[in-house]
């Protein structure tokens, strides 16, 4: 029993880490108010996480894992009801994390394992979303020159990875927000799959309609 107490501690600070992180972004939260918050002293939070540094990497290598597990599902995406549930499940994924993506380029100037890792998980998302469109384009679903993929797919991340600062300086003040979430995640898939658009199947693309107008009615 003693040698769970750290444990259940280390994963208390990571919860109310992120949940700060992403209230108020991480440049705006010290250790010291996550002690604070937590009702812990100082001294309790280093000897798990000796550094800042520290909780932002734990909580990327969760962010990275997630969207790890969820990226080799890719293969399985064979039409556009199939992508648009694989695209908003990664908008979920950065959603949960987003003070990563509020703060990229800040974390990323500041910190030397998030900018090698976050160029693989660019690289890893493009291969996914190449996958994607490999998928479709064998069902029929799409119909899109060999020439035009690379570039498509490029496009596409640079909306997964972009989007949310988009939403941000829409509405600086509340696209934040949880209350937000569902409108802004089902915004992110929207944008990502309007570029696939010119290259749907005729149903296909009837059936995109469909499903925007599904969720922007709701």
């Amino acid at each position: 029993m003693t040698r769970k107490a750290p444990r259940r501690t280390a994963e208390r600070i990571l919860e109310v880490t992120l949940e700060l992180f992403n209230r108020f972004g991480e440049p705006n939260v010290s250790t010291t108010l996550i002690s604070a918050e937590l009702g812990i002293s100082p001294g309790n939070l280093y000897y798990h996480y000796p550094a800042k540094d520290e909780l932002i990497n734990s909580l990327f290598e969760r962010y990275e894992r997630a969207l790890n597990e969820l990226l080799v599902a890719a293969d399985g995406v064979r039409n556009v009801e199939d992508a648009w549930f694989f695209l908003h499940s990664q908008f979920e994924i950065v959603w949960q994390y987003r003070f990563l993506y509020r703060d990229l380029n800040d974390l990323l100037s500041k910190n030397r394992l998030l900018e090698t890792h976050f160029q693989a998980v660019l690289k890893n998302k493009t291969r996914a979303v190449r996958a994607m469109l490999a998928g479709m384009s064998r069902a029929g679903a799409v119909d899109i020159d060999a020439r035009e993929v690379e570039p498509t797919a490029n496009c596409m991340v640079v909306v997964l990875t972009y989007w949310l600062s988009f939403e941000y300086v829409r509405d600086p003040r509340h696209a934040l927000e949880p209350e937000n979430a569902e409108m802004a995640l089902m915004r992110g898939a929207q944008h990502v799959l309007n570029l696939l658009a010119p290259y749907l199947e005729v149903g296909q693309r009837q059936h995109l309609l469909q499903i925007t107008g599904a969720y922007q009615h709701d």
